[in-house]
């Protein structure tokens, strides 16, 4: 059966259609187009996992310091890596390490803690009047390039030998660094954050922490990341320095004293455990906060 058009003439069916067999094919199933998604070996899922690279890393390194070691064969100079971990599982072992350790991170917080605070109340000024921006960009141009090691020799006239001193050089290293990535995430948040704030009629302290903070969170924890790995070096370069306080000193005094002693494997031992101590704090403190902040808040770049 034909259709005819309005016009009278003939309609094409698909009878009428001429068979070309180098077009016609014939479709082609699902299971013919092969596996979709192929499942992961074992190799591939332990190498999805970035702790797991991470441990490669290490254990390479590890075995590059055993080799080199063991090719110098000078343990006055560079001992081995069996050595030095010989050396600090006998010093966490007798507590002589972790009683060091202890002694820095505390000194460490109580500086960390006041330079977050100085740095909180300086932004605060920054955010909510001109003066206190020109102020905080002033004093971070002259302070910030100034290394808080060469603020020593004065706290140490100031405050004397104690954790005053530490603590001073140690919110100098942190200050800086913190207030500046704050103010700057600060200035970063786009104008219709702020007038979504704004039309739900928050104002004054329920602004920065419900919108200024939230939106700004990544600089801030990169600054608190800098502030870190600033005061983390600062405090061991100020206990290589002097280092006693109250009697007994941290992991930067430890070193210093298994250096006079010619005791190289504990001054490696030292090392490794600043070098762990800052691997933890990283990839364990900073990384959850970062998953339960920035991550969860779509912030993540």
């Amino acid at each position: 059966m034909t259709c005819c058009s309005p016009t009278g003439s003939r309609r094409l069916t698909v009878a009428d259609i001429p068979y070309r067999p180098e077009i016609h094919r014939t479709p082609l199933g699902v299971e013919q187009f092969g596996i979709i998604e192929k499942p992961l070996t074992s190799f591939e899922q332990l190498y999805g996992r970035a702790w797991v690279r991470k441990l490669f890393l290490l254990a390479l390194l590890a075995a590059v310091w055993e080799i080199y070691g063991r090719w110098l064969d000078n343990p006055l100079l560079f001992p081995t890596f069996s050595d030095t971990m010989q050396a600090l599982i006998s010093g966490i072992t007798e507590g002589t390490i972790l009683r060091r350790a202890i002694t820095s991170i505390e000194v460490l917080l109580m500086g960390y803690a006041t330079g977050i605070v100085c740095a909180a109340l300086l932004t605060m000024l920054a955010i909510h009047s001109r003066l206190g921006t020109d102020f905080l960009e002033t004093m971070t141009a002259m302070f910030n390039p100034l290394p808080a090691i060469a603020l020593l020799p004065l706290a140490l006239i100031w405050f004397g030998l104690g954790n005053g001193s530490l603590v001073f050089v140690l919110v100098h290293s942190v200050l800086w660094a913190v207030a500046l990535n704050t103010h700057a995430g600060f200035r970063s948040v786009s104008t219709t954050m702020r007038m979504v704030g704004r039309n739900y009629g928050l104002g004054g302290l329920r602004f920065v922490l419900q919108i200024l903070i939230p939106a700004a969170f990544p600089s801030i924890l990169a600054g608190l990341k800098i502030g870190w790995a600033f005061a983390w070096r600062t405090l061991i370069a100020a206990e290589l320095v002097f280092g006693v306080s109250s009697g007994s000193g941290g992991l930067g005094w430890f070193i210093f004293e298994s250096k006079n002693q010619l005791n190289i494997p504990d001054v490696f031992a030292g090392l490794l455990t600043i070098i762990l101590i800052g691997l933890f704090v990283e990839n364990l403190i900073f990384r959850i906060l970062e998953e339960r902040t920035v991550q969860r808040w779509g912030m993540q770049s």
